[in-house]
């Protein structure tokens, strides 16, 4: 079982990679380029408006940069990729299935390897992607790893629980109650994941720079807000 003393060093190691410059543990002064973190709630398009959205970025891509690149389910193969892990792992890690996580570690290295250990991996790949820019990365606690980095942009994407239902339904085929137990599901297994590793609240208002009602704004007309805020970030 993860514990609490568990989580609040997962927290203190967050920190430290936060630090302001001069500080032991701090990553490596550059210039940052810009990125774009997506919270979301179940069902509200998140994954549609981030492919939008890598689009519209790439258009105003200066040349020889490196392509806006959208990370979400594949975010954990990256981690994997560049801490040596086996990649057949990215099957059972999941920010909205973290009460699985240490059970399953378990299983495969034969051994409790502590699930924070996996977390700071992922906050020190996510801190490079950041670095090296032009990339989108929806979940995975990115607007609190990333808030105090600077040209990232956060935003949270919401919608009605009935729009967000049909789109479940029709996208993953599943009947009206299981698409409204999915969604409520996912929902409150990102608010504990948020909660249980990063002491913050998901639906924190003031931690995005945007907030966006899928329900009332198209997907596209999401993506066209979003980018133009970031290439006007400063």
């Amino acid at each position: 079982m993860i514990t609490s003393a568990n989580a609040e060093h997962c927290l203190s190691f967050i920190h430290t990679q936060l630090q302001v410059p001069g500080k032991p543990g701090e990553l490596e002064k550059k210039a940052v380029s810009r990125a774009v973190t997506i919270s979301r709630q179940a069902g509200c398009g998140a994954a549609a408006v981030a492919g939008k959205l890598a689009g519209y970025l790439q258009q105003y891509a200066s040349g020889g940069g490196q392509p806006w690149t959208v990370f979400d389910r594949n975010f954990i193969d990256k981690v994997l990729e560049d801490h040596h892990l086996p990649h057949h792992l990215a099957k059972c890690l999941h920010e909205d299935r973290v009460s699985q996580m240490e059970e399953i570690l378990a299983d495969v290295f034969d051994v409790r390897p502590p699930l924070q250990t996996i977390i700071q991996q992922a906050t020190e790949t996510m801190l490079r992607l950041a670095g090296a820019g032009n990339v989108i990365i929806i979940g995975w606690g990115s607007s609190v790893i990333m808030a105090q980095r600077p040209q990232v942009l956060h935003v949270r994407l919401v919608a009605p629980l009935e729009k967000r239902v049909e789109h479940v339904r029709q996208f993953l085929q599943l009947t009206g109650n299981e698409a409204h137990k999915f969604c409520l599901t996912e929902d409150q297994a990102r608010q504990r994941y948020f909660k249980k590793y990063f002491s913050a609240d998901i639906n924190d208002p003031l931690r995005y720079h945007l907030i966006i009602n899928t329900g009332r704004v198209g997907y596209d007309d999401a993506a066209k807000l979003i980018g133009d805020a970031v290439l006007n970030l400063q």
